[in-house]
This record gives C-alpha cells, structure tokens and sequence, in this order.
C-alpha cells in the first residue's frame, strides 16, 4: 500500500511540474495570459458586456468550468451553442481557444463574432501558425505542448507521456483559469460569500 501510495504521490508532483513548466516558459511578444485575461474580463464587465466562450473537445471542457466560475463572480457568461445563450454583440467577449493553431469551428464563431462587432481573444500554443489569429483581437499564448506536436518519434518514452496529446495544454488551460477567478475575484471586489451564493441550489 505504502508502495502504491508513494508511487500516485510521485505521479501527481510530475503532473503538476510539468504543468507548471508552462508558466516559467517566456511568451514574448505576447503578454503574460494571466495578465491579459484578467485585463480583457475586467474591461468587458466594466461596460456592462457578456462573456462568450468556445472551445472543442477537452478544450472546451476547460472552458465550461471557467464559464461556471465567471457566473459565480457575477459577469453574464455563455458557452457558445448552449440552448440559452444569447446573441453576441459589441459589447461583448468572445474567449475562444485553438490549441494547435485553428479549428474550423473556431474559426467560424470567431469569425462571427468580428463581424459582430464582438472582441476575440483567443488562447492558442501555436500564435505563429494558427488559421484563428487572423480573427482575434488578443492573443493569449499557452506556451504548452499540444496533439498537433505529440507525434511519436520512436522509443517508449516518446510513447508513453506522462500527459499524452494535449493534456499539458488543457492541464495549463485549468490552471490558467483558476489563476483567473483568483485574480478577477480582487479585481471586482468579489468576497467568498458573494460568490458562492451564486452557485445553483438545483443540485
């Protein structure tokens, strides 16, 4: 048991080292993700706008949680292609992600969402190649290895990583997020208590 046990703790401190590396890596000339992404919802919540997110697969399971907590500070957040989410408009935000660069369904909502008069920032690991940025207004660069740069070069290292495809991004994309509700938490002046009566009782 002692064996198991030291054996899960070891693993979950290489997870969230590796996790952490991300955050030590430089993302020059891009600004720091948390500082923008608490810039961009603090000036959307200043004017009264709403929060739009999008992301596909795992990615956009990220996005869910960090939607659920932007609600809980008190901003009006919806995921995209919810059944009641509303039309996006000039006042709003869009935070879409692509984290190999682009999607064909990200490039569209972000290209509706322009043509909407909307903002866009879109977090990426790949700013210099990715089809996304020609429709963001802000570029949040998630230094992380993800599926499109997890090919198998050979030997069972290469094959068995501790965070496979594009675990280490979505793992920095949870991170990132909770540094986010952190900090914006201060910024709106937020306490505890505001914040947890807004969590569902239809539970």
């Amino acid at each position: 048991m002692a064996t198991k046990t030291s054996s899960m703790s070891t693993l979950a401190t290489q997870i969230c080292e590796h996790i952490a590396s991300v955050f030590y890596k430089p993302t020059h000339p891009y600004p720091p993700p948390l500082d923008l992404m608490v810039t961009e919802l603090v000036t959307t919540a200043s004017q009264n706008g709403r929060v739009f997110l999008y992301g596909v697969g795992r990615e956009g399971l990220m996005l869910k949680a960090l939607c659920m907590r932007l609600a809980h500070l008190g901003l009006s957040a919806h995921f995209v292609l919810d059944v009641t989410t509303p039309p996006i408009t000039a006042a709003d935000l869009l935070v879409a992600s692509a984290g190999p660069g682009g999607f064909a369904t990200v490039d569209a909502i972000c290209s509706l969402a322009r043509s909407n008069g909307a903002r866009v920032l879109l977090l990426t690991a790949r700013p210099e190649e990715g089809t996304c940025m020609k429709h963001a207004n802000a570029v949040c660069y998630v230094a992380a290895q993800t599926m499109a740069d997890d090919e198998d070069v050979g030997g069972e290292e290469s094959r068995r990583r501790l965070l496979p495809m594009g675990s280490l991004y979505e793992g920095a994309m949870f991170v990132l997020f909770e540094m986010v509700v952190y900090r914006l938490g201060e910024a709106l002046g937020e306490s505890p208590e505001a914040v947890r009566s807004r969590h569902t009782n239809l539970e």
